[in-house]
């Protein structure tokens, strides 16, 4: 029975972030999502990269144990990118992003993931996360000292363990999965998974919708729930080539992967899109777009005039009270950042409005921006948002704690920017199933 995935891929930047650093792939044989963090270091460079090297894949016809090689070489090569990237500019360091992809291979499914963004089935009527977090607060979980309910509001949930950095042991977990007619795979960022109850995802994934539909109700949901993360869903339906009319075969891809790779290009999505971008990276080309717009025909006279001086004075009317509006909103959010060589909480947002700042010093604390381990010192530069007072008053406790640690142990801090170095031995990823050991915390 020949296999054949009926998809979408959607993807908004929040309603608070400036850019969207999460990348999403949907094509015949490959799904694919990265939440790419490291603020103005370089998240969406992380994402774009990581899946810009994964989309060849969903071109070739591999079997299983071919497609488990083949994914898990091209994540290790993007992953040495991400490092070579970082080297040669400083301001990427401590970069990184999360991985889930799904790659098919006839009737397996090779799913390889890392980082606290999540995957799920829809089978028999029932909705079940087939991924687990490699998060601080998932750790917490494993280990008994709290409940699964007290993680979904847990301050600090945003500290993943396992993300793509450059590391040499930044290593995903694998496993191959029997793909059966009628199962449905979501893969989400936490953009919707921390804001929109499980209950609700599942109401909305097994409600019989299309691809398509379902991811923008999803979206919809989050931003509705006021999501302040960038919110990506991509959706893989398992369906009979030959029962389904006219499967999609245009890959779609979101994100931030839509308008860069590897840092600089678009991925090309179709065979002629890659030959062309082949033959300008031959030629040294750079890609200019020609463009005619409609506000460049002739002016239509007075009565063009009239309409525009009507529509501005409209538009000033709406700016004006929305410009009040969002100031206060702005006003009830608060970050952590550095403040004269500090870790502060800031009460307001990170971004400013031209000469027009909207945050201030909460508090600041007596922990040194200097004496944190380099990948928390690159975060706390770059501004860590939180949910609310309390979230950053955790997060600096955290903070105080990774400080007073290189403090007393120098040898445990790990220089590289990826945080702490692991007391506990990871173990080997294999094609088929790895667990591993959380081996570093790195803030979102």
């Amino acid at each position: 029975m020949p296999f054949a995935f009926h998809y979408a891929a959607r993807s908004d930047v929040g309603m608070v972030r400036s850019e969207n650093q999460d990348s999403g792939y949907a094509g015949p044989r490959l799904l694919a999502m990265a939440d790419g963090m490291g603020g103005h270091a370089g998240g969406d460079i992380a994402s774009s990269t990581v899946i810009g090297a994964l989309v060849d894949l969903d071109g070739e016809a591999l079997g299983s144990k071919e497609a488990s090689t083949a994914l898990l070489q091209r994540i290790s090569a993007a992953n040495d990118e991400l490092a070579e990237m970082a080297k040669a500019e400083p301001r990427l360091q401590g970069m990184g992003t999360t991985l889930i992809a799904i790659l098919r291979s006839q009737n397996k499914l090779v799913l390889a993931h890392i980082g606290d963004s999540r995957a799920f089935l829809a089978r028999d009527g029932k909705l079940t996360q087939i991924t687990k977090d490699h998060s601080f607060v998932q750790s917490l979980v494993d280990e008994g000292r709290i409940t699964e309910d007290e993680a979904i509001g847990h301050p600090q949930r945003s500290l993943v363990t396992r993300v793509l950095t450059g590391q040499q042991d930044d290593e995903p977990d694998v496993m191959v999965r029997e793909a059966r007619i009628g199962d449905r795979y979501l893969i989400a960022s936490d953009g919707l998974t921390d804001y929109v109850a499980g209950d609700t995802i599942a109401e909305m994934v097994l409600a019989g919708q299309p691809p398509g539909a379902t991811a923008d109700r999803l979206v919809d949901l989050a931003l509705k729930a006021g999501a302040p993360d960038n919110v990506t869903i991509v959706i893989g339906d398992v369906v009979d080539l030959t029962k389904v009319a006219a499967p999609p075969t245009q890959p779609q891809i979101v994100g931030a992967a839509a308008t860069r790779t590897r840092g600089t290009r678009p991925i090309p999505v179709t065979p002629a899109a890659k030959a062309a971008a082949l033959s300008r990276e031959a030629s040294g080309e750079e890609d200019v777009e020609d463009v005619t717009l409609a506000e460049e025909g002739p002016a239509s006279g007075p009565g063009r005039w009239l309409r525009l001086i009507a529509v501005l004075l409209v538009v000033l009317i709406v700016v004006g009270g929305g410009a009040y509006a969002a100031y206060t909103w702005s006003q009830r959010q608060y970050f952590v950042g550095a403040h004269d060589g500090n870790v502060a909480i800031y009460q307001g947002v990170t971004q400013d409005v031209g000469p027009i700042g909207l945050s201030h010093v909460k508090s600041e604390s007596d922990v040194r921006v200097a004496d944190l381990p380099d990948f928390y010192r690159t975060k706390v530069e770059d501004r860590v948002s939180t949910d609310t007072l309390q979230d950053a008053e955790a997060l600096v406790s955290q903070l105080r704690t990774e400080a007073l640690r290189c403090a007393a142990s120098p040898s445990t801090c790990d220089d590289s920017g990826t945080g702490s170095t692991p007391t506990t031995p990871s173990t080997t990823t294999s094609p088929t199933t790895t667990t591993s050991s959380p081996s570093s915390t790195t803030t979102r």
